[in-house]
C-alpha cells in the first residue's frame, strides 16, 4: 500500500496542529512516550517532529510533507515546496513574530546601537541575515531555551525570541527594539514527492480539507424562513461570502435563506434579522468552507 509520511510539529505547534487536522476530517492519537502518532487514514503515516526540524526532512525525502513555521524553513534555508499558508485563527495568532529584545532599562535604543554587542537566539541564521541586511558587527550565539533569562542575567545583551502579543516580554522586563522576522504555520512538501503521482493526490487532498478547515474557522452558518415580501430586506442584512441560498419552501409566499457569516457578528445580526422578518432562526458550527 502507498504511504504518505507526514511530519506533524511536536512543541508549541503541536496543539494547533492536531486541532486543524482534526477540523479537517483526520482524527490523531499520540501517545506520551510515542514520536508515531495513530491516524485514522491508512494511507497516511505520521511522524512526531520537532518544528524546527521538518523543513529538513522534508527537504531530503524522508518526509513526503509537514507542517512548520515559515521561520524554520528561513533558518534551514529548505528547498521544498510550499503547498499552503495555514493561518489558523483561533489557535495559532498568524503570523507571530521574532524580536530584537533587551532589557527595559538598557541604553540599547536601535538595532544599530547593537554594533560590537552579543544576541541570543534559537533563530541564528535568520538573525544573522538581519544584522548583514541592517550592516550591524554583532556576536550571535545560540541558545537551547530560557533565553529571556541570559540577557536578564547580564549573559548577552539583546535577545531574538519568538513572540505572539510580547505579553511574556514585557512580563520579564524586556523591550521589543524591532522586528527580525514575522512567521506563519506552513504546509510543506518534498518536490520529488510532489511529482509522484500517488503522492500529489495525496497532499493536494490534505491541502483542500485543511484550507477548508481554516476557512470556516471563525464563521457559522445561519438558516432562516423568510415571508417573500420580506425577502429583499433580509438579503440586505447578509454579508454573506457570495450570494446567500434562496429556496422556496412548499407554501409558495415562504422562503428558506442559507448563508455563512463571521461569528463574532451573529450576536447583533439575530435580532436585525428577527425585526426584518426572519422565523425559524438556526445558527450550526462549520468544520470546512471549501471556496
Amino acid at each position: 500500500m502507498n504511504k504518505l509520511k507526514l511530519g506533524i510539529p511536536k512543541g508549541s505547534l503541536q496543539a494547533a496542529t492536531i486541532a486543524m487536522l482534526k477540523k479537517a476530517g483526520f482524527e490523531i492519537k499520540i501517545s506520551e512516550r510515542s514520536y508515531s502518532p495513530s491516524i485514522d487514514d491508512s494511507e497516511i503515516e505520521p511522524f512526531l517532529i520537532r518544528a524546527q526540524e521538518i523543513s529538513r526532512y522534508v527537504e531530503n525525502g524522508v518526509l513526503d510533507c509537514g507542517i512548520t513555521g515559515n521561520d524554520w524553513i528561513l533558518e534551514n534555508k529548505s528547498k521544498i515546496l510550499r503547498v499552503a499558508d495555514l493561518a489558523y485563527a483561533k489557535q495559532t495568532v498568524s503570523p507571530v513574530r521574532w524580536v530584537l529584545a533587551v532589557p527595559e532599562e538598557s541604553r540599547i535604543k536601535n538595532a544599530k546601537s547593537l554594533s560590537g554587542k552579543s544576541i541570543a537566539t534559537e533563530l541564528v541564521g535568520v538573525t544573522k541575515q538581519y544584522l548583514k541586511k541592517h550592516k550591524i558587527n554583532a556576536r550571535v550565539e545560540f541558545s537551547w531555551g530560557a533565553t529571556e533569562v541570559k540577557v536578564k542575567a547580564g549573559l548577552v545583551d539583546a535577545i531574538v525570541e519568538l513572540t505572539e502579543t510580547g505579553s511574556s516580554l514585557r512580563a520579564n522586563n524586556l523591550r521589543i527594539v524591532d522586528t527580525v522576522c514575522f512567521s506563519t504555520t506552513q504546509f510543506i512538501a518534498n518536490k520529488s514527492s510532489h511529482k509522484d503521482s500517488w503522492k500529489k493526490t495525496k497532499i493536494d487532498q490534505i491541502r483542500l480539507l485543511l484550507s477548508g478547515a481554516i476557512g470556516a474557522e471563525g464563521k457559522v452558518g445561519l438558516k432562516m424562513n423568510v415571508a417573500k415580501n420580506n425577502v429583499r430586506r433580509i438579503i440586505s442584512l447578509l454579508p454573506a461570502l457570495k450570494n446567500p441560498t434562496v429556496s422556496s419552501l412548499s407554501r409558495g409566499d415562504w422562503y428558506a435563506i442559507e448563508t455563512v457569516v463571521e461569528e463574532k457578528i451573529v450576536r447583533s445580526l439575530i435580532p436585525r434579522l428577527t425585526n426584518a422578518g426572519a422565523k425559524g432562526i438556526i445558527e450550526y458550527p462549520l468544520n470546512k468552507v471549501i471556496s
